[in-house]
């Protein structure tokens, strides 16, 4: 029976306190993220300034081409027009990292001829985890 008691304890603590990272931070860090997925599915201006630190940066190759991209043009560009048919779009968390107040979210984004790969650094300021950097690739399809 003690020995029961220690294996359910040792459980309990993985479960809630992998590599550091309590579940409500993750959950957290995961609301942060849908944010911005919405954000852009919704063509919603607020929704991706909740997810987004006004000063982050975006930064990626479209084909051969390095883009480095100040979040507000890149918000500016991504809120114009209709919301998109999220029935064609597909975007997922594959993993996320914490450490302290910061986080990587790996996510990625299959959409209509092509799909991303964006890594997400997080950083959680005054409460709130706010994304501070975009690293992206693609590749079409």
């Amino acid at each position: 029976m003690k020995h029961f008691l220690i294996l359910l304890l040792l459980f309990a603590t993985f479960n809630f306190n992998v590599n550091g990272q309590t579940t409500s931070e993750r959950e957290a860090i995961i609301q942060t993220v849908q944010l911005y997925f919405d954000g852009m599915m919704d063509r919603d201006r607020t929704k991706l300034d909740q997810a987004f630190l006004s000063e982050a940066r975006l930064i990626g190759f479209r084909g051969d081409e390095l883009t480095i991209t100040s979040y507000d043009t890149w918000a500016t560009g991504t809120s114009k027009g209709e919301p998109r048919n999220r029935t064609q779009y597909k975007n997922e968390i594959v993993s996320i990292r914490v450490q302290g107040n910061t986080a990587v979210a790996e996510t990625e984004l299959y959409w209509p001829g092509i799909y991303y790969y964006d890594f997400l650094t997080l950083i959680k300021i005054d409460g709130q985890w706010k994304i501070v950097n975009k690293s992206w690739s693609e590749k079409k399809l």
